[in-house]
């Protein structure tokens, strides 16, 4: 294309004031003249990651930061598990549905899921009478105030910040985008009601003023927290800090502490970092104790 063709494509001619005016509008209105950070499409080029990676770290950051949130108690576990309540209505459901069609082999699966659904939900309850025990301490003394912080879905999750609402404390949760859709649960303080694309951000404020995990039985997702918060503990990139496992013997027939010591691919010193509980009472003493908390 020759100069001047490509001249003549730019080249404008108004024949009216109005001609200027519209001129103006369509420049106006075009992309280019966005700015910057309020420009969508923009931030969402691959060339703009590292902006965005940094954006999703300070949102969060600065909004604890304002209010002071610096000592947080984290609490892991499946998203699966029901409320007791929710889970005992959901077996009436199914009972009554198989009674019409005894024979039909999928309402008897459902019947069974729902049995397996109300035998869970005592981890829904224990993972709320925990948070409750926490909030509770953390309102009565707030020197030695601990937030409950969770992953902002359900199951585990939503019991957590369910137990610090009824206790009168605010709780965090850090929810994530996912191919199916996480609502956070409503139990959430609103202000710390966060959502994150980069798990590896999410991560990271789980971790960074966490005082203490706890983790209830869970899937991948609590196993990759879990394994994560222990390597760093274990190499010593993160301070000390209690990781509290319920329900003991779950834990150890899905991991075999033990063989990991005996083929020396850990030390048993390692399984010093981890302790285990069965009751809500007892997981809450091994923080306090850890940190010599008050007992009120």
């Amino acid at each position: 294309m020759s100069n001047n063709h490509h001249n003549a494509l730019h080249r404008r001619h108004f024949n009216s004031a109005q001609d200027s005016v519209d001129a103006i509008n369509q420049l106006q209105d075009h992309a280019s003249y966005r700015l910057a950070f309020a420009d969508h499409s923009f931030l969402l080029q691959d060339e703009l990651r590292h902006v965005r990676l940094q954006l999703e770290y300070l949102k969060p950051q600065l909004v604890l930061e304002q209010h002071g949130i610096d000592a947080t108690l984290v609490v892991f576990g499946s998203a699966r598990f029901l409320a007791p309540e929710a889970a005992k209505a959901a077996l009436e459901q199914a009972e009554i549905a198989l009674e019409k069609m005894p024979e039909d082999h999928h309402l008897q699966q459902k019947v069974q899921q729902a049995k397996r659904h109300l035998i869970n939900s005592r981890y829904y309850q224990a993972s709320r009478d925990f948070a409750y025990l926490v909030a509770e301490h953390s309102q009565r003394k707030p020197e030695e105030k601990l937030t409950i912080i969770s992953g902002g879905g359900p199951g585990i999750m939503e019991a957590a910040n369910r137990g610090a609402m009824e206790a009168g404390s605010a709780s965090i949760g850090l929810n994530i985008v996912l191919p199916k859709e996480q609502h956070p649960n409503p139990y959430i303080t609103p202000e710390f009601c966060f959502q994150f694309h980069y798990f590896a951000i999410r991560k990271m404020h789980f971790l960074q003023r966490a005082r203490a995990l706890v983790a209830f039985p869970g899937g991948f997702g609590t196993l990759d927290e879990l394994f994560e918060t222990l390597t760093l503990l274990q190499t010593k990139k993160a301070e000390a800090v209690p990781v509290v496992l319920y329900d003991e013997t779950f834990w150890r027939q899905l991991i075999n502490f033990d063989l990991l010591v005996e083929t020396g691919v850990i030390s048993a010193s390692d399984l010093a970092l981890i302790s285990f509980v069965d009751t809500p009472q007892q997981a809450w003493q091994v923080i306090r104790d850890f940190y010599q908390l008050a007992n009120i």
